[in-house]
């Protein structure tokens, strides 16, 4: 059984998930940011079923890998305008509602009869049996937060210009969480856990999506800077 503790291994996961995000935006760049839309926000709806506790707290998994996805809206957004940005928020939304269709569809699909078999049914079962419901809040916070993010951090970018990136990148993000925060978990687990739990999960989602908002700033200058580079070196 591993012993490192759960705060570690969670941060070690979002520095690693950031810097995944650079690389892929270095060798692909926006087809890179899209790929991680659409791969993270699938397996951010996976891992919101399981409930951890982090520093003390009852906690979802999934905030880090749904966290990267405003982090990379905001870089489409600040190199390739408001366009990109919102093809990318489409982008995620059609990879959701697929994997949600075509994961339902396979559980009807009677399993082979073996026991080995109906343990996997049960398995996949015991997680995407939540699916459709997790999916209509992501489905619906997402759209809502993930357009008003794009919009704030356009409304910053008009009135500071090219300046300030750090500032559009964390109040877009910021407001657009807990927009977001509030309502997945009332759609996604209101009634299914104790009020106790209930709140702590919603108070540990936007928190939690707040720490990955601030730590992905410098990372986020860094891809900045790798275009600039690019540029100047085209020059």
């Amino acid at each position: 059984m591993n012993s490192l503790p759960n705060e570690l291994l969670w941060f070690i996961f979002m520095v690693i998930d950031m810097s995944l995000a650079v690389l892929l935006f270095k060798f692909f760049k926006k087809q890179g940011l899209y790929l991680l839309i659409a791969v993270n926000i699938i397996l951010a709806n996976i891992q919101v079923v399981k409930v951890v506790e982090l520093f003390g707290l009852s906690a979802t998994l999934g905030n880090i890998l749904y966290g990267s996805i405003f982090f990379s809206t905001d870089i489409l957004s600040d190199i390739y305008g408001k366009k990109e940005a919102k093809k990318g928020v489409l982008i995620g939304f059609i990879s959701l509602l697929l994997m949600t269709l075509y994961m339902q569809l396979s559980l009807y699909i009677k399993p082979a009869n073996f026991e080995e078999a109906q343990v996997i049914q049960n398995s996949l079962e015991s997680i995407f049996s939540l699916i459709p419901r997790i999916a209509l809040g992501s489905i619906v916070a997402y759209f809502i937060s993930q357009y008003t993010d794009v919009f704030i951090f356009h409304l910053v970018k008009s009135k500071t210009g090219e300046k300030k990136l750090w500032l559009r990148n964390n109040v877009s993000t910021m407001i657009s969480q807990f927009i977001d925060s509030i309502i997945f978990v009332f759609i996604a687990f209101w009634g299914l856990y104790t009020m106790d739990v209930w709140w702590e999960i919603l108070i540990t989602t936007y928190l939690f999506k707040w720490i990955v908002a601030a730590v992905d700033t410098p990372f986020i200058y860094m891809a900045k800077r790798m275009i600039e580079k690019e540029k100047s070196k085209s020059l």
